[in-house]
C-alpha cells in the first residue's frame, strides 16, 4: 500500500528536494504552500510525468483554518498520514539588527516557522495516534530546522529564535509521542543553496571557503532530503528525538 507523506513548503527549495526523494521512493506527497500551484507547475508536472502522485493545497500553515482544512482533506482523500516533514519556513523580509527588529517581523517569522509548525504537527499527530500501527509505527515526523537554532545571527534574530523553537518542538513531540509508536526527528541544515540563501551568496561563499566548514561546498536540497530519508526509512525504530546535522561538518568538527 502506498504511504502518504505531508510536506510543508514542498514546492521549492529544500521542500522540493524532499518531495522528489519521497515520491521517488513510492510515497504520495501532500503539499501545502502559500502560492498557487501554478507557481510550481513545471517541477510538479515533471514529477507527475514520472509517476509521482502529488496533492497540492494552497494555504498558509500560519492560519488555523488553512491548517485544519489541509489535514482534513489529506485524511479524507488518503485515510492516514504516514510521514510529516515540517519544512515550511521564512526569513525576515528585511534583515535588521536585533536592536532594531520590529514586532511585525517577529510575528511574521514566528507565526509561520514556529506557531504554524507546532499546531500543524498537533493536528497531524492526533491523526497518527488514531491510526493502526504499520511496519512498526503509527507515523514519523521530521522537522527541518537550521544550524541557526544554535548559531547566533544578530541581524536576523527572529529567525534564530524560531529555529531554536523547532528544536524544542522536536524534543517535546518526541517525548509525548514515543508511547504511541510515533517517532520524531530533526534535520539541521547548514548553508544550503536555495532561494532564501541566494541573496547572500557572496557572504556564504567566503564562509564556506574558510576554516569553519570542513566540507568546502554549498549544501543542496538533495543533501537534506537524503537525511530525511534516513529517518523515514523505519530502520531507526529504537530512536526518537535525534538530530542530524547537514552542514558540511560545521557544528561537529569545525576548528577552534
Amino acid at each position: 500500500m502506498k504511504k502518504t507523506a505531508v510536506i510543508t513548503g514542498g514546492g521549492r527549495g529544500i521542500g522540493l528536494g524532499v518531495t522528489k526523494a519521497l515520491t521517488g521512493n513510492g510515497y504520495r506527497a501532500c503539499l501545502i504552500g502559500q502560492s498557487p500551484e501554478s507557481r510550481y507547475e513545471e517541477e510538479l508536472k515533471s514529477l507527475r510525468a514520472n509517476g509521482a502522485e502529488i496533492f497540492y493545497f494552497q494555504g498558509s500553515i500560519a492560519e488555523k483554518n488553512d491548517r485544519e482544512a489541509f489535514i482534513n482533506e489529506v485524511v479524507s482523500r488518503f485515510g492516514r498520514i504516514d510521514v510529516l516533514v515540517n519544512n515550511a519556513g521564512v526569513a525576515p523580509k528585511t534583515r535588521l539588527d536585533i536592536l532594531e527588529t520590529t514586532e511585525e517581523s517577529f510575528d511574521y517569522v514566528i507565526g509561520i516557522n514556529l506557531k504554524g509548525t507546532m499546531f500543524l504537527t498537533q493536528l497531524a499527530a492526533k491523526q497518527m495516534v488514531s491510526q493502526p500501527i504499520q511496519e512498526g509505527s503509527r507515523g514519523i515526523i521530521v522537522n527541518i530546522s537550521s544550524f541557526s537554532s544554535t548559531v547566533s545571527s544578530p541581524n536576523r534574530g527572529e529567525y534564530c529564535v524560531s529555529k531554536a523553537g523547532i528544536s524544542m518542538l522536536t524534543k517535546l513531540f518526541a517525548d509525548r509521542l514515543a508511547s504511541e509508536q510515533i517517532f520524531v526527528y530533526e534535520v539541521q541544515p547548514g548553508i544550503i543553496r536555495t532561494d532564501m540563501t541566494s541573496k547572500v551568496t557572496e557572504k556564504y561563499d567566503r564562509l564556506l571557503a574558510g576554516p569553519d566548514f570542513p566540507i568546502h561546498r554549498w549544501g543542496t536540497p538533495e543533501d537534506v532530503a537524503n537525511a530525511v530519508m534516513v529517518f523515514v526509512s523505519g530502520k531507526l525504530s529504537y530512536t526518537t528525538g535525534q538530530v542530524l546535522h547537514v552542514d558540511g561538518g560545521y557544528i561537529n568538527v569545525r576548528s577552534i
